[in-house]
């Protein structure tokens, strides 16, 4: 008979670790699962965790056996025709057969498809593996909390550098006037005495006691002088300490053409897009602000319900949407304090001649101040030109412009992968 002793070391929460190593070994299976449940669920529950199946082919575990050859002695159960010795035919065919071989049955199960549960955190992990918020160049994303150096008062000990001078000089003050208080009361009474004594001069005994008066007022003097000016216990230190504060904060911008052209399931899908980066910024950022603004002829900084569901009819000039945009950062985002992101979604069409404009508002104005402009053109048919018109700024901003088109909600989140996905170091 053999033992197997685990002498593995593992922590308290065996099943956690048990846990941890199960998914990085099918990582491949749980990434096509949780994509496939993007493109089938709803938005609505795309933050939520999920039921995440593999295939029982795909999750054999390894097993320990006994190598081939050797002599071995096996007891089954339920033997009661053959003893020790007795030999016996192998079924033909080289398989085991039995009653009913071949023929359905309404007995026993056959083993189905494993599936196991993985929380919000882990369907996003999976989700967003491989992506990353591109060029980062005016302000570093951190996920650990950011400190800033206040002043809180004073201390004892310090730097020569952080030395308060105005502090230090008043406690001396105030330590010299605290130790000598005393002596210059007395010496003062000592002087009063000798003033009222003067007057009865000359007499041989008044002008002795008037001496020794001055004496003990000389002694009293340079008592007063060992008392240094300043001392160590004196010197003060401006205080510093770190407190935490918020880390960088974000702007999203949500532009959408809400024109006559743009159908219910094209702006559906626009939604999509727009919850998977307000997702994925969430994840990089703890203060998030999204500014929705839709247009038409005109545009409107509005709320979502009204951003996603009102129904507007006419033409569309998409300049209006992107002036807007930058008023608002003017007005409220300073590049300096905010990382700006824009995700405009279209289906491309646009009034003759604004195209061009709109390629000079993002180049003049906005593309300087945003840390990313993502655009999305939502149609099955040709490109328009306003797509032609971006295509231009792809090679001359390509570190903050990116655009891509989207056909079917199943491209929604490989489009989203392609814009979003980490660039290779090195590469042109």
């Amino acid at each position: 008979m053999s033992y197997i002793i685990d002498r593995r070391l593992n922590s308290k929460n065996k099943s956690t670790v048990n846990r941890q190593r199960f998914l990085r070994r099918y990582k491949k299976h749980i990434k096509d699962a949780v994509e496939d449940a993007v493109n089938n669920r709803s938005i609505q529950d795309i933050e939520q965790g999920g039921n995440v199946t593999i295939p029982r082919r795909d999750i054999s575990e390894p097993v320990f056996h006994h190598g081939e050859g050797g002599i071995r002695n096996k007891v089954f159960p339920g033997n009661k025709e053959f003893v020790v010795g007795d030999e016996f035919q192998r079924p033909q065919g080289g398989s085991g057969g039995g009653p009913g071989e071949g023929k359905a049955s309404n007995q026993g199960e056959g083993e189905d498809e494993f599936t196991f549960q993985i929380n919000q955190e882990e369907f996003l992990d999976f989700m967003f593996d491989g992506l990353e918020l591109p060029y980062l160049v005016k302000k570093q994303l951190n996920n650990t909390v950011q400190y800033e150096t206040r002043r809180a008062g004073f201390t004892n000990a310090g730097s020569p550098d952080k030395i308060h001078i105005v502090r230090s000089l008043k406690a001396a003050h105030a330590r010299r006037i605290a130790l000598t208080g005393k002596d210059r009361r007395k010496i003062r009474a000592l002087k009063q005495e000798i003033s009222e004594l003067e007057p009865l001069l000359p007499n041989e005994q008044i002008e002795k006691q008037i001496n020794q008066l001055k004496e003990e007022i000389d002694s009293l003097t340079k008592k007063l002088k060992r008392v240094p000016f300043l001392d160590d216990f004196d010197i003060k230190y401006n205080n510093l300490i770190k407190v935490p504060v918020p880390s960088s904060k974000a702007v999203m911008f949500c532009l959408m053409d809400v024109s006559g052209s743009m159908t219910q399931s094209i702006k559906d899908m626009a939604k999509r897009f727009f919850i998977l980066l307000y997702l994925f910024l969430k994840r990089n950022y703890k203060q998030i602000e999204v500014v929705f603004v839709r247009h038409h002829t005109h545009a409107k900084e509005v709320d979502e319900e009204e951003f996603f569901y009102s129904r507007e009819t006419g033409g569309t000039i998409v300049s209006s949407a992107l002036d807007l945009s930058s008023e608002i950062i003017e007005k409220r985002y300073s590049p300096s304090d905010w990382n700006i992101y824009i995700a405009q979604a279209s289906d491309g069409d646009n009034w003759d001649g604004d195209s061009t404009k709109c390629s000079q508002v993002l180049s003049e104005n906005i593309l300087k101040q945003v840390q990313y402009f993502a655009y999305v053109e939502i149609t099955t048919g040709a490109h328009q030109n306003l797509w032609y018109e971006y295509e231009k700024l792809t090679s001359a901003w390509p570190e903050c412009f990116a655009m891509q088109q989207i056909k079917t909600p199943a491209d929604i989140f490989p489009v989203f992968r392609s814009l979003f996905e980490k660039k290779i170091e090195g590469a042109a």
